[in-house]
């Protein structure tokens, strides 16, 4: 076993959140799924992530009851699960030593949000010299707001800026920073071996 895939923050956190209706895939859990079940024939270990954010009284905060896997994602016996309150899924967890204690040197990456916590953490791996794989369609994200938008708007406001990046551009401007530089970036299909739909 050299290969480990990380299934970041595929939790019921985001879907406690009203943008959760602009997720670029509501169906994110099933493809993280399909990922999962392909590892664990493959041999590889399987490292389940999720973000916390301790005492904030936010969807992430552990006292919430949020922090949870997405229904359908059951971690096996032998299968870490590591809480994080980085973005990255390696600086507040012992993630590195983990990968380091097993042998690992290649990481699969799949999960909520795209550009935030999957990408850092593939930016991340990839500095400390790990071979990164990143499943862009086995991830999920919203769309971004410019950063001087103002804050509480609903989801219509939110879409109707053209400012606003949505998650196709957010998907292919993360596929562009890292491919070539960072990660392999493939598709579901090229994982798992399943021909792309048409």
């Amino acid at each position: 076993m050299s290969r480990a895939l990380l299934v970041i923050d595929v939790q019921e956190s985001f879907r406690q959140r009203p943008i959760w209706e602009l997720i670029s895939d509501p169906d994110i859990a099933t493809k993280a799924g399909r990922l999962v079940e392909h590892a664990r024939a493959q041999g590889d270990l399987v490292v389940w992530v999720l973000h916390t954010e301790p005492g904030t009284g936010t969807v992430f905060d552990p006292e919430r009851g949020y922090v949870q896997l997405l229904p359908g994602l059951d971690p096996r016996p032998g299968e870490p699960v590591l809480t994080k309150s980085s973005h990255n899924a390696f600086t507040t967890t012992a993630l590195q030593q983990l990968l380091t204690e097993r042998g690992i040197r290649e990481v699969v990456i799949s999960g909520i949000r795209t550009e935030q916590c999957c990408e850092t953490t593939a930016r991340l791996a990839s500095d400390l010299g790990y071979r990164v794989t990143f499943v862009l369609d086995a991830t999920a994200t919203n769309p971004i707001e410019a950063p001087d938008a103002p804050p509480g708007r609903g989801n219509a406001e939110i879409l109707a800026d053209p400012r606003t990046l949505g998650v196709d551009e957010v998907m292919t401007r993360t596929e562009y920073v890292l491919a070539g530089r960072f990660a392999t970036v493939v598709r579901l299909a090229d994982v798992v071996g399943e021909p792309a739909a048409v």
